[in-house]
């Protein structure tokens, strides 16, 4: 089968969408749901305004990343991602990631939804649940990160409504089958800056690759470097004051049968200085089994294989969106595979 007609086209930069009318569920929002299938058709990548998410938290959030990154190793360590067991929390020095089997130049703090020890899915052990792990030397950032990832929640989920209306279904489709409990995932990551001089080949902090889940939600700073394929060529996708740059995963992907785009997107930081990045994960729930949508039946599937980075078809999956999500962790870091037998 061959390649959506909307899939071949070049773009030239990622659209800018008001997702305002989705928060308050105005009449206006068939509108902004027109929007964002056009950006998911052509791109898979959009910028959000409108989003109503407090710039006095994203300071504090900013402030407090900043103030982590800056402590002695020993100190980050503390929090090291081995000690976060199968919840998968915690630091991540400079090259412990990998993205296609080579070390991204970053370091990073994964985060995930609070769950209490006696949470049904912490009591049966499963993988990426659990409580998160924080430096004692700032006890601020539990409330910041938590207040965050409740923000971005439900930011989440209208735009996901949104997602819902954009395919002409019911704008409960995704929360009734995926997301009335999704899996969230966050992260914070800071990409150390590495002068030309001092690096033997191009020094990516993180290379070629696609999201797993249904949609991410990207606060960036204002130093740049996040680059977006268009088809035969990069461009790229600049940070716009007060916005988050939006992407759709591989399981949406896989649900509307390569209509709607995950797009390969990569970073490199030319800034000058160190760059954050604040991604948020939202998922469909660990154990929901991801099928194509039954509307759209008669879209053809893509042999899109050959086109992907890593030559694996989303199409192919099987099993729960819990069995895909392991099967790449456990590759981005090996040395904790162990943690999640």
């Amino acid at each position: 089968m061959t390649t959506h007609d909307s899939q071949l086209a070049e773009f030239e930069q990622v659209p800018v969408i008001d997702v305002g009318p989705l928060l308050a569920r105005s009449p206006a929002r068939y509108d902004t749901a027109r929007q964002l299938s056009e950006a998911c058709r052509e791109s898979g990548f959009f910028y959000i305004m409108g989003h109503h998410v407090e710039p006095e938290l994203l300071a504090d959030l900013d402030r407090l990343s900043r103030e982590f990154f800056r402590l002695p190793l020993a100190a980050k360590q503390q929090i090291a991602m081995s000690r976060g067991g199968r919840a998968w929390r915690g630091y991540f020095a400079v090259g412990d990631e990998l993205t296609s089997g080579k070390p991204d130049q970053k370091e990073g703090l994964y985060f995930g939804a609070e769950l209490p020890a006696d949470h049904p899915e912490v009591v049966a052990r499963t993988p990426l649940h659990g409580a998160n792990l924080f430096p004692a030397e700032l006890p601020e950032l539990r409330r910041v990160v938590l207040t965050y990832m409740d923000r971005l929640t439900q930011l989440g989920h209208a735009l996901m409504r949104g997602l819902s209306l954009s395919l002409n279904l019911p704008e409960d489709y995704f929360d009734r089958r995926y997301t009335a409990d999704p899996l969230i995932l966050f992260r914070i990551f800071n990409y150390p800056w590495v002068p030309e001089s001092a690096a033997r080949e191009a020094t990516w902090g993180v290379g070629e690759h696609t999201d797993y889940g249904l949609l991410t939600i990207l606060w960036q700073d204002n130093a740049g470097g996040l680059q977006v394929k268009s088809r035969s060529r990069w461009i790229e996708a600049p940070p716009i004051a007060g916005s988050f740059i939006c992407n759709i995963g591989d399981m949406l992907d896989r649900l509307t049968r390569g209509l709607y785009r995950s797009t390969p997107h990569r970073v490199r930081n030319s800034a000058g200085r160190d760059r954050l990045s604040f991604p948020l994960f939202f998922d469909p729930s660990f154990r929901a089994e991801v099928r194509p949508i039954e509307e759209l039946a008669d879209v053809p599937i893509p042999n899109d294989r050959n086109e992907r980075w890593d030559q694996a078809s989303v199409h192919e999956a099987q099993g729960t969106y819990g069995d895909y999500l392991l099967g790449k962790v456990s590759k981005v870091f090996p040395q904790l595979r162990t943690n999640l037998d």
